[in-house]
This record gives structure tokens, sequence and C-alpha cells, in this order.
């Protein structure tokens, strides 16, 4: 299967990549199913990516409705490394204006019933998950993006939401007592999953609107959400590029060790299947190849 260490995830608006070159799109199966779509593998500035448009081409797939397993799992199976994530997200804060990028360090998860693990059915693992984004990628992205001059904002926390309907008012509001910076409804298990696969992850929090919180909601039209989806998908692409552009070729943070010690459960009690499904992920560790 033809290899790429660098995946992008689109979101909202972000259904494709322009500087993508040399593509070709290819099927991915996986023990958890299918991905969201195919998945469109080329060049950027000399590096292979592996692009996946999150809710499929054409936006077909709700948040509740996606295969986190099988979009994660089929990035491992690529041989990515990295993965950096755009999304579209609502502002819980006067200062972060529609517009703004914030490259959040935190989330809070206020999904229901999501599947967020490849472990369970005969084998337990408990990552380290105080810290949920690479360090050092979250630090590759805020310089490109500043080099990119867009209005970015280091650090936050995201809360993650169940979907299809928007917050309430006293949601909004309970939300932003409790210090959120960015609310939207994918990112928390895809942070979960590639830190189990050993995958670096970063979002890119794309601001469309303030959440209905704010005195001027009413005000927000359809209209005006798209517009910024157009030119956040525009800035996204541009700190992408030059991310991928600048990218350090070999990793130097912990994210290609995070199962060495998260493993529980004895070798010799693990189900061959569960072993055989989970081998992308677990295989060096299962095959003697590390401690």
């Amino acid at each position: 299967m033809e290899q790429a260490k660098i995946g992008v995830i689109g979101g909202s608006g972000l259904y494709e990549m322009a500087e993508l070159q040399d593509r070709r799109e290819v099927d991915v199966d996986t023990p958890f199913g299918p991905p969201s779509d195919r998945f469109v593998l080329g060049t950027v500035r000399g590096n292979r990516v592996a692009f996946l448009a999150r809710h499929g081409r054409g936006h077909r797939i709700l948040p509740s409705e996606l295969n986190f397993r099988a979009n994660i799992y089929a990035m491992k199976m690529l041989g990515v490394e990295r993965i950096l994530s755009a999304s579209a997200v609502g502002s819980l804060r006067e200062d972060i204006a529609p517009l703004y990028v914030v490259l959040p360090d935190q989330f809070v998860d206020r999904t229901a019933g999501r599947a967020s693990t490849f472990f369970g059915h005969g084998l337990a693992a408990h990552i380290a998950f105080a810290d949920p984004v690479c360090p050092d990628l979250l630090d590759q992205v805020y310089r490109a993006a500043s080099k990119a001059g867009a209005r970015v904002m280091k650090g936050g926390t995201y809360l993650c939401m169940e979907c299809p309907a928007f917050s309430t008012r006293a949601e909004s509001n309970l939300y932003r007592a409790w210090g959120m910076d960015v609310i939207g409804m994918t990112n928390l298990q895809e942070a979960k999953l590639s830190r189990e696969a050993e995958i670096c992850y970063v979002t890119l929090a794309l601001v469309t609107d303030y959440d209905c919180w704010h005195d001027s909601h009413e005000s927000v039209t359809v209209d005006m959400i798209i517009s910024n989806l157009i030119q956040n998908s525009r800035n996204a692409q541009t700190i992408i590029v030059q991310t991928i552009e600048d990218m350090e070729e070999q990793r130097r943070c912990r994210c290609g060790e995070a199962l060495k010690d998260a493993l529980i459960t004895q070798r010799d009690v693990i189900p061959a299947e569960t072993a055989a499904r989970l081998k992308h992920i677990v295989g060096k560790y299962l095959n003697g190849q590390a401690g």
C-alpha cells in the first residue's frame, strides 16, 4: 500500500487540497469498517500527504455518524505519523472573533456514546492524555500560521459537543462559565484515537461565528457563515501547506511511543483475533520489537 507520513483531515468547507500534486485516490479497508471517503494521496512541497474529507465529499456524514476509528486506523495503515486536522468551530470568547485560527491544546468531551478507543475485546490499554495534542506539532503549526499572517491563538480548550443541533443559550453560557474557548463537534475522538495509534495530532479550529451566547448572534446569517467557511478553508490550506513545507523529517516528540507503557493485558492472554485486528497499532509491542 502506498505510504504517506503526513495526514490531513479536512472539515467543514475543506473537502479537498488544491496544493496536492500527483494525486490519486485510494480505498482503504480497515478492521473497523470504511473511512469517511476515499483517501487522496499526493505530494505537497515534496512531501507525501494523505488527505481525507472528514464528512465525505458533499458533506454527507454527521459528526455522530463518523467512523472515527476507521479514519484514524486507515491513516496508520498508510504510514501517517502526523495529522493536521481542520475544523469549523464557534467562539465562546469575545476576543476570539470569526476568522481566527485557534490551536487548542486541551479538550472537554460532551458527546455521548461515540467509539473513541481501539481497545477492548480482550486487550486493555490506558494512554496518557493529560496533554492531548502533540506539543512539537503544535509549535510547528503556530509558526506556520504566524508566517502566513493568520490571526492565530496558540492554546485553548475545545469543547466537543454532540450533534446535530447547536447549543441552547443556557448551554453556551455554561460552557463560557467553565472557561471553554471554542466549541465544535468532532475533534476529541480524533485526538484520542491518534494518541492510541501513536500519531501526532493537532487541530486547526477555524472560527466561523460566535456561539449563540453573543448579543449579535441574531445578526449572523447562513450566507455570512458560508462566507467565513470559504475564507477559513483558504486560510487553513495556506497554514497546512506552510507547516508541511517547514516540517522536520524526523519526530522528536514522544507521541510515537504512547503505547510503550499503556498495554496492561498479559501478552499470552490477548485473543489472536484482537491482536490481528490491531496489528498496525500494537504489532511492534506484541512481536517483541518494543518493551
